[in-house]
């Protein structure tokens, strides 16, 4: 009976984990491509994509956009397993660290307004993308 109980437990623990990934998956490609349109469209528009003098490809938005979701997947899971209300400690920490990713394009010297702009509005298109997929996922309250 101990070995059926804990191999419920870990089924159902890997079948939520492979649901979040795939939505979570569908979700950062998404965003992916969002964040790039918007790279792109600000490009097309005038607004310099430099850091530094060297030009952000919209590619290197994407890559960026890809690497965050990973991350925040990877924190998806971790609140799943030891936070006591996993949605809501997720979306606090996602929303909180989307707020801290804007520091660096206000710090950036060599960078025009209109590009830091630029970065962060792609932050906020790709954090309303994730967050809400997969904060969906996750429980409201542990089980």
């Amino acid at each position: 009976m101990t070995i059926t109980t804990a191999s419920a437990v870990r089924t159902t623990t890997t079948t939520a984990t492979r649901t979040i990934w795939r939505h979570a998956a569908v979700a950062a490609v998404a965003a992916a491509a969002a964040t790039a349109t918007v790279a792109a469209v600000a490009h097309s528009a005038g607004v310099p994509l430099t850091l530094d003098g060297e030009p952000i490809p919209p590619s290197g938005f994407a890559t960026m956009t890809l690497l965050g979701a990973v991350i925040g997947f990877g924190i998806a899971v971790a609140m799943r397993r030891w936070a006591r209300n996993p949605q809501r400690t997720f979306v606090r920490t996602s929303l909180a660290l989307t707020a801290l990713s804007f520091l660096p394009d206000l710090l950036v010297p060599a960078a025009s307004a209109d590009t830091r702009i630029t970065l962060m509005a792609t932050h906020v298109v790709a954090a309303a993308i994730v967050i809400p997929v997969i904060a969906a996922r996750l429980a409201q309250g542990r089980r």
